[in-house]
């Protein structure tokens, strides 16, 4: 297999890793949110939000640092040291993992009582502490078996894990909710579902740990040397080139911890506690699982895009990067546009299948509308760390952060919960204006040039319809079962959207026959018949 092939497929494993991961995320979240009261929904949404943002601390860019040190001592054959530094690696996961654990038992009540100003959330925070026992381990040997050039290990780890992690929350929540236990306890036991997800993810990482270590044996692989690095030399080197991947990477869990941390201190005056409450379980339970669909393909996309950005940089070869930036941060607009207007536009029909009340459709629709510079802000990001930017990519996101604290505080008192949601979305703006605006500084490019207008007809009309059909749908919860007719008009939703989306794209010279040869090939298959429908003005133009 040629390393071309080995990058796809390793890519392909990895994107539908994640994929499957998000979408169980969503699985899990649906029959927990008819088990809980509004106590459960915000006390599991708090400490799922805690836990992620801590887990990116501990383990977000060490890994792809890991992977990169690995694969180069194997290139210059050198085995030893690669070991050494997995070795070392390893350690750190140990005390991280451990620190991590004591310090989020031990500050649970504290930060639920007087942070979120929801004490009943301190025994789910709880709860879910020690999975971070684990999951640095996890996170590192994942990374060496990258650097080893086996993205199985980490692809089958990650949904061995969340497979386990949904049944056994599920699972409990349900005899928890049998034995007559209040929601502060169910959530708690839903919140430990991660804890037995993360054993699983280890048994995984053990057993292709023995494989390879088998195979190595097998081939032979020499593993004397007579130098020994030294530990503090290689913690040196991680850190260095890990430290601003991770604050790089802390941009989503910080936000939803800032909005799973302000949104009843900010709302409760305004609407009472009890009611911040279930605006808090309704945004973290159903709102953010919900807008957690659409990025999935940018974080595929920007997986495989840092190592091409990062030759092409090294190279200094301008041309190849203007290109694969043009294409990168097209390819992510468009695609992740129609998943965004169709989840939005029928926001109350899939709040109505999926969850247990139709109460905060609008703040599942303006939540899911900001992913589209969620994901301009991912791509970018990805561009940036390509080119070895990552400290600078660090700088914007601390900036785009204290945009989003100071515009949660101001914008709630004036609109409330949807203020502290276009916070949000102006913190992604933010972050993605300042990383275009250095990326033009290295290389010239334009993303659509005159192609706006017409991509912003086919945005408008697309979403319309859309919505004049999810409207329409709602009609037929008086002639058959609601749920029945929620999918139903999600279905219809969703088809349409896409259709007339892509359909007017092709017509509007938004995507010309040109240029789709450059598009990865699933994505020319599904185009190519639409290119017939293309004015012959527009292909004059070519």
């Amino acid at each position: 297999m040629s390393k071309k092939e080995s990058f796809v497929k390793g890519t392909l494993i990895l994107a539908a890793a994640a994929l499957i991961a998000r979408v169980l995320g969503l699985a899990q979240r649906v029959p927990l949110d008819h088990i809980f009261d509004s106590i459960g929904r915000a006390s599991f949404g708090v400490s799922n939000n805690i836990y992620l943002m801590l887990l990116t601390v501990a383990t977000a860019g060490i890994p792809s640092t890991l992977s990169k040190m690995v694969s180069e001592r194997y290139a210059l054959n050198r085995p030893e040291e690669a070991r050494q530094v997995y070795h070392a690696a390893l350690l750190f996961s140990v005390a991280a993992g451990l620190i991590m654990t004591i310090l989020l038992y031990i500050g649970a009540p504290f930060y639920a009582t007087h942070i979120v100003n929801l004490p009943e959330s301190a025994m789910a925070i709880r709860a879910i502490a020690p999975a971070l026992l684990l999951f640095p381990a996890i996170a590192m040997m994942r990374g060496y078996f990258q650097g080893r050039n086996n993205m199985m290990a980490g692809g089958v780890s990650q949904i061995v894990e969340q497979i386990a992690r949904v049944l056994t929350a599920i699972l409990l929540a349900y005899l928890l909710l049998h034995q007559g236990y209040n929601n502060t306890t169910i959530a708690a036991g839903a919140s430990f579902g991660s804890v037995l997800g993360s054993i699983a993810a280890f048994g995984v990482m053990i057993y292709f740990a023995v494989k390879l270590s088998r195979k190595d044996k097998e081939q032979g692989l020499n593993y004397d040397v007579a130098q020994k690095l030294p530990i503090w030399g290689i913690y040196k080197d991680i850190f260095t080139m890990s430290i601003p991947i991770v604050l790089a990477s802390l941009t989503i869990p910080v936000v939803n911890v800032i909005d799973t941390s302000l949104a009843v201190p900010l709302l409760m005056d305004q609407i009472g506690r009890a009611n911040a409450t279930d605006v808090l379980g309704i945004l973290t339970n159903r709102a953010q699982s919900v807008a957690g669909i659409p990025p999935v393909l940018a974080i595929a996309l920007g997986t495989s895009l840092i190592p091409v950005i990062s030759a092409a940089f090294a190279r200094r070869d301008v041309a190849h990067m203007q290109k694969q930036i043009t294409l990168a941060l097209r390819i992510s607009i468009l695609t992740g546009m129609p998943i965004v207007i169709a989840l939005a536009a029928a926001a109350y029909s899939v709040n109505g299948l999926l969850f247990a009340g139709l109460e905060g459709s609008g703040i599942i629709a303006m939540l899911t509308l900001g992913t589209i510079f969620q994901i301009t802000m991912m791509t970018t990001n990805s561009i940036l760390l390509g080119m070895g930017k990552a400290r600078i990519s660090m700088y914007y996101v601390l900036a785009g952060i204290i945009v989003k604290l100071i515009a949660s505080v101001l914008l709630s008192k004036l609109f409330g919960i949807y203020g502290i949601i276009a916070a949000t979305a102006i913190c992604f703006i933010i972050i993605t204006l300042l990383n275009l605006r250095m990326l033009k500084s290295i290389v010239p490019f334009q993303i659509m040039g005159k192609r706006w207008g017409g991509f912003a007809i086919a945005t408008l009309v697309s979403g319309g319809i859309g919505y004049g059909l999810n409207a329409a749908g709602i009609m037929l919860t008086d002639l058959m079962p609601a749920r029945l007719a929620f999918l139903i008009t999600c279905l219809v939703v969703g088809l349409a959207v896409v259709v007339i989306y892509l359909v007017l794209l092709v017509v509007l010279g938004v995507i010309t026959r040109a240029e789709i040869s450059g598009y990865p090939r699933a994505l020319q298959k599904l185009l190519k018949p639409l290119m017939k429908l293309q004015p012959a003005r527009v292909r004059m133009r070519e």
